[in-house]
Parts: structure tokens; sequence; C-alpha cells
């Protein structure tokens, strides 16, 4: 589509649609990375959309940006397309635009989306060129649903066929601030990441009661492994400074104590969510899995996040002062982003330890039963 005069317009117009949307109103950096490849191409300045641009602009990088070393711009784009089809697929199935970011580049494509086609009214007679596009649509339908029985098919085949899943265990992250009342970081950056895994497909990790058994503890990967029963560990540790974040990641293979993949992140702190995705992703590559359509990336503020972090830490603790301070962290968490879903599903188990343990006395100074 052409962008001068009309269409220019249109594509802002269709620009503002998307941004309003429930999936990019809750994603400032997606939305403002979107509006920027838009904008620049419409002013004719494709040249400028490269990495370096969008790192520093829209992730805050340094000018210094190397996307060699870091990859948030890729990963962030590949969000990006992910969004776009969600929104197409859903509120804007109707649009009469589409604006895509085309794979192996920044600037975008705009195309008329093709209106279905109309039912004629009831005729007297149908002509031949009618009776052909009847045919031609009940061929469509018939190969879709042999397409749609073939796809079942096999997917009941794999699910008879599954091979037996890769066991891992995330073993807690060390703080190395040093400072113990940090380690609610760290341990909730450990959980986050046993969750991200616990739903890739072909990977089993380990509970967190029994990652943490080693939490503090000197550490023989053969011994670990053998005592957990798998196949890799990941283990790692986290530095915070301010806004600044480092963290390490190593993946390691049981059997022979051999580091098979290893990454340093160091980010801002609002970068917190790409650095698990990309140690999710990470160890995907590299144990040649496949991540499962039904992954959920949750985001929101870095405030609202440490707020949660925190909430989960006492939570762990079971004490019974712990809990009440957990669900007020929680609550707060839900008053800065009610949006963001593991808040609330914290929240609900703190509500039932708490009725379950102390259903008529304030639990603030009891202490759960250890199980």
């Amino acid at each position: 589509m052409r962008s001068e005069e009309g269409g220019g317009q249109a594509v802002r117009q269709e620009l503002e649609r998307v941004l309003s949307s429930a999936g990019f109103a809750r994603s400032e950096r997606l939305s403002r990375f979107l509006r920027l490849v838009v904008e620049r191409h419409l002013e004719g300045r494709d040249a400028e959309l490269k990495e370096p641009l969008i790192a520093t602009e829209i992730y805050g990088r340094k000018p210094d940006y190397d996307p060699k070393q870091d990859s948030i711009v890729r990963t962030e784009a590949g969000r990006l397309r992910a969004r776009l089809l969600e929104y197409y697929a859903g509120e804007g199935i109707g649009d009469a635009l589409i604006i895509e970011l085309p794979k192996g580049g920044y600037a975008p494509v705009f195309r008329q989306q093709e209106a279905a086609p109309k039912i004629q009214e009831a005729a007297p007679k149908i002509t031949d060129d009618q009776r052909k596009a009847r045919s031609k649509w009940l061929w469509l339908a018939a190969t879709l649903v042999g397409l749609t029985v073939g796809l079942a098919a096999i997917g009941w085949w794999r699910l008879q066929h599954k091979s037996t899943p890769i066991s891992i265990a995330v073993l807690p992250l060390e703080n190395l601030n040093r400072d113990p009342a940090n380690d609610y970081f760290a341990d909730g950056l450990t959980d986050e990441l046993i969750r991200n895994l616990s739903i890739i497909d072909g990977l089993a990790p380990r509970s967190r009661t029994s990652c943490f058994a080693f939490k503090g503890k000197p550490r023989n990967v053969r011994e670990v492994g053998k005592q957990l029963g798998v196949d890799y560990l990941l283990e790692g540790s986290v530095l915070r400074a301010g806004q600044q974040l480092r963290i390490n990641a190593q993946l390691v293979r049981v059997r022979d104590d051999s580091p098979i993949w290893s990454f340093s992140f160091d980010r801002e702190l609002t970068d917190v969510f790409a650095i698990q995705d990309e140690i999710s992703r990470g160890i995907v590559n590299t144990l040649r899995l496949k991540l499962g359509g039904g992954r959920r990336r949750y985001e929101t503020s870095v405030e609202a996040y440490d707020l949660y972090l925190r909430g989960r830490a006492q939570a762990v603790r079971r004490g019974g002062s712990s809990i009440v301070e957990s669900i007020e962290l929680l609550e707060q968490v839900i008053a800065k982003d009610p949006s963001f879903a593991p808040a609330y599903g914290r929240l609900a188990a703190d509500y039932a330890l708490r009725s379950v343990f102390f259903p008529f006395d304030d639990p603030a100074g009891g202490a759960l039963p250890v199980r």
C-alpha cells in the first residue's frame, strides 16, 4: 500500500486501533516498538530501521549496542509479530487494513484484508458461474476437513508414541549481593524459571521443594543430579545493583559434568522478563526442543514484580504472620496492575492457607504446621 496521503492516514488510524487493543495496551514497549517502525516507514526512513536504533530508542541500550552480544531486539520483534497475529485473529479480525512485520527486517508492510465472500440472496436460477464457485468452495471445505482429520490423527499418534521427557532441575540462583535481605529476588527468579520450564513440552523440571533443598550447600553436579534423578542442571547467580541486573546462567549435563550452554546477561532491571524468556529459549534450542503453543508470558511493571517476588518469599516461610504479609504485598501488586494474573493465583493460595489453618483466629501470631 502507498503510504502517501490517504494511505498514510489509513495506516495511522489502523495503528491507533491496534495500540488501543487489550494485547498492546498492557505492553508499553511493544507499543512503542510498533509505533516507531510504522512512523519511520511512513516518513520514508526505512534505512534507519536497524537493531541499534530500536535498542537505544525503545530499550534504553547504550550507543555502542552490539546485537551479537544482546539479542533483545530480535527477541522482542518475535513477540511483536506474535502479538500482531493475536490481534488480527481476535479483536482486529474485521479490520480492513493489516499491519505486518515480516521476518528478516524491521520495516512494516501494510495490506488490505480480503473481504469474506458475501452470501448471495436466493435466486430462482443458478448460473454456471455460480455452480463453479459452489464446487470450488465445496472442494475447499472438503480439503480443510481432510486436513483437520489428518492433523488430529497425527496428534493422536504423537500422544501414543510420546518420548520420555528430559528431566531437569533449576538449582537456587546464588545471590551475589551477599545480603540475605535480597534473597527473595534470586529465589523468586528461580521459581519463575521452574514455572517457565514446566510448561515446555518435552521437559520435566523438578519441584521447587526438591531444588531448594540444595540452597546454600556445596554442590557436586553428579551427586546432586543423582539425588534429584535428572539429566541436566541449570545453575547460576544474580547480582542486582539499583536498576542494573547481572544474571549468569549455565546448563550442565549431569552424566559428564559438562556445561553445554551458558550466558551472561547484563541488562536493566526492566528486562527481567525478557531474560527469563531468553534462558528458557537457550535451554530449548540446546536440547532441540520446541516451545509449546500454550506458553503464556506475563508482563507488569518492575515495581509490581518486585512486590510479587516479596510476597512469594513471605508465603514460602509458612508462618502465620508471613501469610498476612504476603497477602498485603500481593494486594498491592493487584492494585498497581490488575491484569497481572500470577498475583491472583498466589493470593488465592494464601487465602486458602489462612482459611484452613486459621479459620477463626488472627493468624499473625501463629505458625503453619510443617508437612
